[in-house]
């Protein structure tokens, strides 16, 4: 009894008498015994933990046994994702049976491969590890005979009970039995319980292997015994059926029944284990009798602490690193293929042996489904579509409640059964970007093939290294973007060694190598286990696809429609074409802002400031269904993609038609119609209808109308979608293969007695009827619509379903627009662009599709075809009716609207009578309008009272404040302030926190007894707005108010002046400073440097010394305003001293990259934490997260990667310039992001590791409490703080025309900066002053006591009662879900040795990974020669592959003393072996790091000067140029130094390098990606898409086989040969300085005959604003640069003097010193 009561504390270990060590130790032991839990202030009676109470209802839900909704969702997106590393070893051997050898091999490199993995809650269980090997039949000799063919063998996880197991056990024995599958026996798996982990071991099932004959109808198999193994497979999936029948099925933790494998070839030993711990609990795995030729091996990284041992891998055929982001999408047409057609077949799977097995007549190609033996009857079974979900007999081959890598591993595996060969298969699952590669243009055959399967199958599109083996070969092969590390290496005796990580296999001879190699984007290799041949990419992708002819059959069956010229004549006349409109719901804005910038520019429009408007469903008036819906994007576990730079790997096209077997290949699987873009117009169309005739394809092409009558109300909706579906059914089943939804109206009269069911509802509808009655592979679907208009709703409608959208009303009124008098006016003016109607129609498709690859990209999706369907969305504001009518497996978490609101929304839109003088109103979607438009929050008039209420004046400046009355600072108001709030809180709805209110458990207490408000202003922060999105006044204004208040300041993306980094000493008592003579109200004492510098994708302005100045460093993995994005800085706001601090181009528009360079996945963010933690011990990081569904599990993951905290941004914030249709549409409300990610983090155990911190909106201490209570400990102020400062709500930051200088880079503007630090410490203040008040009210003391407290909030029937649509909202299922931690609140707070001690306090640092670099840091010769500032030390090290960031603890010892170019001494390291990722990370000048060995990714991240060399050893058996030397991204936002490399580089080599000089021999793709400056010498081939996004730099590539012009992004580079005499001295400068510091034979070579080679050499770069003879037209920037000043001038790719090297004498990094050596005036930088 007294177990179960609430914990309490009843010992302090510090205050008991001392006694022996012994006894100590005794007592912790007996107390654990007994239920007591460890804490570092004593112990704490554990209560006894239900499985349930891991997920504890907070008050919200009364019902103890009601469901909460705040995981809802896809397993694999809210429950569990995960990373890994993974390899294979095949080595060819006399023995039969392999060898012992090749396991151990194995073992070792999986343990060398720990840090790609985690741990669990107890942090000893492991994620998960394992191994796939061939069968060890020397180990199993008493279960096989030498006259019997060998058995079949699976490993079978069951429960731990007794009788649960030896139930299940016969269940599997009879289905056995029944498919003449005589059990040779059970053998329980030797294993040691004791090496397991407490979760672990808690969790771990019962280990047995089952050995079965061969049927003796099988006896006769073929060569590979495919058909004993198709009997294996099947009746595996006989087992889980059987079980469920007999009722042996049990709600707890003890229900494990799962079969690692089950197979004659191979084996699979794994569980929730570390990487070492493996062999120590598998005893097999000890014994030498365990011999084998191949091996899969597997280390797992999951963002879930709570182990379940299945998940681990190898699955049964697949190790899989990396994340299926089209899960849904692949799950559903996987169904859609599967759903049984009325076959002739029993429904039950009869065990009975006394039973008739007669079966009903079945198709020939289908079998008998009952006979799971027969070689023809299986052999049919699996390679028809529709035998595969009948859940009577078969387990489905897909599940949602199974994650990505189980599902794919199962589709593959099927593929596998059915005479797809492992590589063909995986081919077809995952394509490589095949179109205009060309690497594959002497092999026609390879692009037919995957042209043929694209067509049939949607690619399972996202990250992906995978491994695989189907006992016949083993192979891997990576995803079409290559964001997977993958190397391999071969050896004389013809071994394979592929590995995620170089350098994991130890005693691998680099003599017995004879090639170092890599995987490129999309490529595979393989290794036949029979003959062991390797095949390369090209070699096994060319022999699977010379096996059937797929490029004849396409050219026969399939039919292409292209895109064609628009027509501009009118179908609409003026007052119809608006009628339309404002019935569709088209507001003026929509054309004024949307139309005119994508009919006029091709481009989307461009906004800043966020989304301050409410919610769709909080607000009073009507939104297209399109608006309750908020795309999905990727950040953490999977990478976004670059659509403006990488757009090579996307693909928009799409197909219509009957998609035949994706398992049995045939020529009708080509017969398919192929679109080359899904927006449509008339006459394409009309194209697909004429494929209808007989003669011209026979696609038959039907049309239903999605218009119902008005005057059947709001209940007529349902009606019309069930008669829209059934007419779909009807339509399909009569061989309908096109169907086209529309709602266009016949005439007049119908569009005046007619509404219409919204087309995504219908489209919706239509798909999942489509599915659910086996009907949706039939046929292809088309909207018609002219609801659609936005790049969000093609997303949205092609995500549910569509095939096509034809947005008739849209291209009618981009011709009305373009015909209107404004238009042709700015025309005629030179304002605009001058376009035709067919051209400005053009224009608006290709700016659609931009948006969609855009959105795609976002998620990590690359193929529309994989999109469609995938629902990559979540709903707010949409009640479960709705959800399981249209779009079933939607998450919509807050519930919502039903069909009725939807129909009346709908009808609201309407106006009330047609009229000829109709004008389209202004709804304010974006902009706020005047009286009738949509409510804002930051309106003009907000901004009035807070800046009253601070005492901010806008007419003080710099110009005026010295003649006003206390330099223009008013005084502070308390009753102005509450005049504020109290606007707010009388607003209309805007939040779901408006929906909330409070409900106390204390009376109220005096105000005194609350702390003070500096102790709560310490929490606050500001946001990451970034020196360039905000002028210099602003930013620094910002950063000196956090600071005086003791809250955190937050750089942004760009950098910071190091000036900054100094207190300000110098100021006079006008409050003004000499060093900051633009800032007023300063103070002596003050401090301009923020406490948070962010490091961004783009790498701007990062170097060694912004990081270790920094008191914690944020990772900006998304940002609130366009969340799976990059950053984007207009040209004209990158002034002089902005391109300055970003080391780039003045004037030139900067985008930074998504981040998917160095943070692809969660295992590579934790190596960027790790980077960080290592160059700036005393710093904590922070990662920046935005609210989405499935947050939670990132930000468990985010945890165990070792972040200190984690930041959760809302959609709805962001100041700088962003898509409109991203500010609007992408990221959800904190309010569900943040208390996912605290409830997860506390049932996960993993919430005191971190600490959360949250932003978006928050505008006064109601949002503060709020905040709190829903898990929040700090709490930013984004938009609200630059509104302290002075900004006035303009809403132009993008465009540089700030009229108070906030937002902009002018000077002019600039000047007129109102806004001091007084008045942001005003501000925060009055906000801190405001929680006290509640704190007061609430009966709390302190703001950290009510943290977690969702208890203390309800939802409030008052306030949902304000609109009507809000009715159908419940948060108490959400809330409800919230872990209670009234009673604990441990999680305040870290343990340490010490003891416990405030987060803030804490740092996380790197374990034994830093080591080496511990070593290095504190050798007394390099500590010397650091604090004397002079001298040199030279020493050298060995280093593994676990050994990472080394260099980067010493760089930033360094940087921490004397800067980035103050050091004077010469530190000179050597390293033998591999190295680890990051290695000579940030190595500053002063620094030689030489490697002799090999190096992974990221090698010279952030490098900023010295030299970095790495070579192979002089024993190599292979040839150093044409082998892999270095991973990828290496250089990755270089700044300065030299870097050379004799051998290869991988893909992203010098990425958004600014000043590195660097030479290698080889690189992948995207080669000098983003480069912004310093030199690059490849000597060797490369990838594609080189130059991509490059503004600055130059690039010197060696091209004999003249392959590079076909492999060179021109949107911005040019090329040319080397014909100056400066650039031929420069490049043979570098080539010589090459061979000096290599040794390289290829350098020798050039050298010797050099004349002849430098022909061979081609020089890229992007154009210079230089004078000089070389001109470059406009047109190589984009577009929206083409008129830019900074590019218009006649420009040049040479300098009149090139460096050689970054430390050259002559040409020095120049970063002026300022402050008080040099005058005021000097400033700005001079970047190098």
């Amino acid at each position: 009894d007294e177990r179960q009561r609430k914990q309490t504390e009843i010992t302090n270990i510090s205050k008991m008498p001392k006694m022996p060590l012994f006894w100590c130790i005794l007592l912790v032991q007996v107390m654990t015994a007994l239920g007591f839990t460890r804490s570092w202030s004593g112990f704490k009676i554990a209560p006894v933990v239900e499985p349930q109470s891991l997920t504890k209802l907070s008050a919200f839900l009364k019902d103890s046994g009601a469901h909460s909704s705040i995981f809802d969702g896809a397993s694999s997106l809210t429950k569990e994702r995960d990373a890994c590393g993974v390899g294979f070893i095949a080595s060819p051997t006399s023995e039969e049976l392999g060898t012992h050898d090749v396991l151990i091999k194995g073992l070792k490199a999986l343990g060398c491969m720990e840090h790609r993995g985690a741990c669990g809650g107890d942090g000893i269980s492991g994620d998960g590890a394992g191994i796939m090997t061939q069968i060890p039949w020397k180990l199993f000799e008493e279960y096989t005979a030498k006259d019997l063919a060998r058995p079949g063998v699976g490993m079978v996880f069951l429960p731990r009970d007794d009788d649960r197991r030896r139930a299940i056990q016969e269940v599997m024995e009879n289905v056995c039995v029944a498919n003449e599958l005589e059990v040779i026996g059970w053998r329980e798996v030797p294993v040691n319980p004791e090496a397991l982990g407490p979760l672990a071991r808690a969790a771990a099932p019962s280990m047995w292997q089952i050995f079965v004959k061969t049927p003796k109808r099988l006896e006769k198999d073929d060569e590979f015994r495919d058909g004993f193994e198709r009997t294996l497979y099947l009746v595996r999936r006989r087992f889980d059926v059987e079980r469920r029948l007999r009722g042996l099925w049990w709600d707890d933790d003890d229900n494990e029944c799962y079969l690692a494998s089950f197979s004659s070839r191979t084996i699979v030993y794994k569980g929730m284990v570390q990487s070492k711990v493996l062999p120590e609990f598998y005893l097999d795995l000890q014994n030498p009798d365990y011999t084998t030729k191949f091996v899969i091996y597997h280390r797992r990284f999951s963002t879930n602490t709570n182990p379940r041992w299945p998940l681990a891998q190898p699955m049964r055929v697949l190790g899989h690193n990396g994340e299926i982001n089209t899960l849904l999408g692949n799950v559903n047409w996987i169904r859609a293929r599967e759903t049984a057609k009325g076959l002739p077949i029993a429904t039950e799977f009869d065990l009975d042996e006394n039973s008739s097995n007669d079966v009903p007549s079945h198709s020939d190609l289908v079998g008998d489904l009952r006979d799971l033996v027969d070689y023809e009857a299986t052999d049919s079974i699996v390679m028809m579509c529709n035998t595969q979900d009948v859940p009577g007999v078969l387990e489905p081959v897909v599940d949602l409640k199974r994650s990505d890598s189980a599902n794919l591993d199962s589709v593959f595996e099927l593929m596998c059964q059915s005479r797809h060969r492992a590589p063909c298969a995986l081919m077809a699952l995952v394509p490589t970007a095949y179109e205009n590669n060309p690497d594959l243009a002497s092999n026609k055959e390879i692009v037919d093939f995957y042209k043929f399967h694209g067509g049939l199958l949607e690619a399972w599109d996202g990250p992906a290294l995978l491994v695989f083996s189907d006992g016949k070969s083993v192979g891997a092969s990576l995803d079409r973007n290559g964001l997977r590390p993958a190397r391999y290496s071969k050896t004389k005796d013809g071994s394979v060694y592929m590995m995620s990580e170089t350098g994991v296999v130890p005693g691998l001879r680099d003599e017995d190598i004879i090639e170092k190699g890599r995987l490129g984007p999309g490529q595979m290799i393989t290794v036949d286990l029979k003959s062991f041949e390797f095949k390369d990419n090209v070699k096994v992708k060319s022999e699977i696809a010379s096996r059937h002819p797929y490029g004849e059959w396409i050219e026969k069956q399939r039919k292409d429609v292209y895109k064609q010229k628009f027509g501009e004549d009118r179908l609409l006349d003026e007052a119809l074409t608006s009628f339309m409109q404002a019935c569709f719901g088209w507001s003026i804005e929509d054309i004024s802002m949307q139309i005119q910038d994508m009919a006029g520019t091709g481009k989307e429009t461009t906004f800043s400031m966020g989304d301050d408007a409410p919610l769709a469903v909080l607000s009073s008036r009507p939104h297209p269904l399109y608006n309750y819906f908020k795309q999905r994007f990727a950040q953490v576990t999977n990478p976004p993609i670059d659509p403006l730079r990488e757009g090579i790997v996307m693909s928009l096209a799409m197909t219509l038609g009957k998609k035949e077997s994706i398992y049995k290949v045939s020529e009708m699987g080509a017969r398919l119609i192929h679109l080359e873009s899904p927006i449509l117009h008339a006459q394409e169309l009309k194209s697909i209808k004429e494929l209808s005739e007989p003669s011209r394809g026979g696609f038959a092409f039907d049309t239903i109308s999605t218009r119902y009558d008005l005057s059947s109300g709001s209940e007529g909706l349902q009606q019309a979608l069930d008669r829209i579906c059934d007419e779909a059914v009807s339509k399909v089943r009569g061989g309908t293969e096109v169907l086209l939804l529309s709602d266009l109206a016949e005439d007049l009269q119908a569009m005046k007695e007619q509404t219409y069911i919204p087309p995504l509802l219908a489209v919706g509808a239509v798909h999942h009827r489509l599915i659910d009655t086996g009907l949706r592979m039939d046929a292809g679907l088309i909207v018609e619509t002219g609801a659609a208009w936005s790049t969000h709703h093609f997303a949205c409608l092609i995500g549910y379903g569509a095939n096509a959208v034809h947005p008739y009303l849209a291209l009618e009124t981009i011709k009305q627009w373009h015909a209107s008098k404004g238009t042709q006016k700015k025309m005629k003016e030179g304002k605009m662009i001058s376009v035709t109607s067919s051209d400005s129609q053009a224009n608006y498709r290709s700016a659609v599709e931009k948006g969609l690859e855009k959105i795609l990209s976002k998620i990590g999706i690359s193929l529309l075809t994989s999109y469609a369907g995938a629902q990559i969305f979540e709903a707010i504001g949409l009640g479960k009716e709705v959800i399981d009518c249209c779009f079933k497996g939607t998450t919509s978490r807050i519930g919502g609207m039903t069909l009725q609101d939807v129909a009346v929304e709908t009808e609201m839109m309407r106006p009330d009578s047609f009229e000829k003088q109709l004008k389209l109103a202004n709804a304010g979607f974006y902009k706020p309008v005047p009286r009738n438009g949509e409510y804002h929050a930051n309106t003009l008039e907000l901004t009035r009272l807070l800046h009253k209420a601070i005492g901010l004046d806008k007419k003080a400046n710099s110009k005026t404040r010295s003649g006003m009355v206390d330099n223009g600072i008013k005084p502070a108001s308390v009753a102005d302030y509450n005049v504020y709030k109290k606007s707010l809180e009388a607003a209309p709805l805007a939040n779901i926190r408006d929906l909330l209110d409070f409900d106390s458990d204390r009376p109220r207490i005096p105000l005194d007894e609350v702390e003070p408000v500096s102790e709560i202003m310490k929490r606050f922060c500001t946001g990451a707005m970034s020196l360039g999105a905000l002028s210099r006044e602003a930013h620094e204004t910002l950063a000196i108010a956090a600071n005086r208040v003791g809250g955190k300041s937050n750089s942004g993306e760009g950098g910071e002046d190091t000036i900054r980094g100094k207190p300000i000493m110098d100021v006079d008592e006008r409050g003004v400073s000499k060093t900051f003579p633009h800032l007023a109200g300063l103070q002596n004492g003050d401090s301009a440097n923020s406490y948070i510098h962010q490091v961004a994708s783009g790498r701007f302005g990062v170097t060694p010394e912004f990081l270790v100045t920094a008191k914690q460093i944020e990772i900006k993995m998304a940002q609130g305003a366009k969340p799976g994005e990059g950053g984007q800085l207009p040209g004209p706001k990158v002034s002089d001293y902005i391109a300055g601090l970003r080391s780039s181009k003045p004037g030139v528009t900067l985008i930074s990259p998504p981040p998917h360079h160095d943070i692809y996945s969660i295992e590579d963010l934790a190596q960027l934490i790790h980077d960080l933690h290592a160059v700036n011990e005393a710093a904590g990081v922070s990662v920046k997260l935005v609210s989405s569904v499935g947050i939670g599990t990132v930000a468990c993951g985010v945890a165990k990667a070792n972040a200190d905290v984690i930041q959760i941004s809302g959609g709805d914030g962001g100041t700088g310039a962003s898509p409109l249709s991203s500010i609007k549409h992408a990221g959800a409300p904190w309010e569900l992001g943040l208390t996912e990610a605290h409830a997860s983090l506390v049932v996960n155990g993993l919430r005191d590791r971190v600490l959360l911190r949250v932003d978006g909106g928050i505008r006064t201490g109601r949002d503060i409490i709020m905040a709190a209570m829903m898990g929040a400990e700090e709490y930013g102020f984004g938009t609200i703080a630059m509104i302290a400062g002075g900004c006035v709500m303009a809403r132009v930051c993008h465009l540089n025309t700030c009229p108070v200088g906030v937002t902009s880079q002018k000077e002019e503007l600039r000047k007129r900066f109102p806004g001091t630090p007084e008045h942001v410490v005003n501000f925060f203040h009055f906000v801190a002053e405001e929680v006290r008040e509640l704190l007061s009210f609430l009966g709390y003391s302190k703001l950290e006591e009510v943290i977690g407290r969702t208890d203390l909030l309800q939802e409030s029937e008052q306030q949902k009662l304000r609109i009507s649509k809000t009715s159908g909202v419940n948060l108490n299922v959400f809330y409800g879900g919230v872990p209670s931690t009234a009673h604990d609140r441990s999680f305040l707070e870290v343990g340490t040795a010490e003891g416990s001690v405030p987060k803030t306090e804490h740092v996380h640092s790197n374990s034994l990974s830093s080591d080496l670099d511990r070593q290095i840091v504190n050798h007394h010769d390099i500590k010397q020669v650091i604090e004397e500032n002079m001298g040199v030390a030279t020493m050298e090290f060995d280093i593994y592959n676990v050994d990472r960031s080394v260099c980067a603890m010493l760089a930033g010892s360094i940087a921490r003393k004397y800067g980035n170019i103050g050091f004077a001494g010469e530190i000179n390291l050597t390293f033998k072996g591999s190295a680890g990722q990051s290695f000579g990370a940030f190595v500053l000048p002063g620094m030689n790091i030489r490697l002799t060995g090999e190096a992974n990714d990221y090698v010279g991240k952030g490098m900023h000067g010295g030299e970095l060399v790495v070579v192979p050893p002089d024993s190599a058996g292979y040839t150093a140029s044409e082998s892999s030397i270095v991973g990828n991204a290496c250089l990755y936002g270089a700044t300065g130094g030299d870097f050379h490399a004799n051998g290869r580089a991988g893909e992203r080599f010098c990425v958004r390098n600014s000043g590195a000089y660097a030479v290698v021999e080889g690189a992948g793709d995207h080669c000098l990606e983003y480069m912004t400056g310093g030199v690059s010498v490849i000597l060797g081939g490369v990838g594609r898409n080189v130059g991509a996004g490059m503004t600055g730099g130059l690039g010197y590539f060696y091209d004999p086989q003249e392959q590079l012009e076909e492999r060179v992004n021109f949107e911005i580079v040019k090329m040319q040969k080397v014909t100056t005499a400066e650039g031929t001295r420069q490049l043979r400068s570098m080539i010589q300085r090459h061979l000096e510091k290599t040794g390289s034979i290829v350098a020798q070579a050039i050298l010797e005959n050099w004349n002849k080679e430098l022909e061979n050499f081609w020089q890229v770069s992007a154009p210079r604003n230089d004078k000089s003879t070389f001109l470059i037209s406009p047109q190589v920037f984009p577009p929206s640069e083409a008129k830019n000043p900074a590019v218009t001038e006649n420009v040049d790719l040479e300098l009149k003097t090139l460096r050689i090297s970054a430390s050259a004498p002559d040409g020095a990094l120049c970063f002026l010193p300022v402050g008080e050596e040099v005058s005021a005036a000097q400033t700005q930088r001079c970047a190098d």
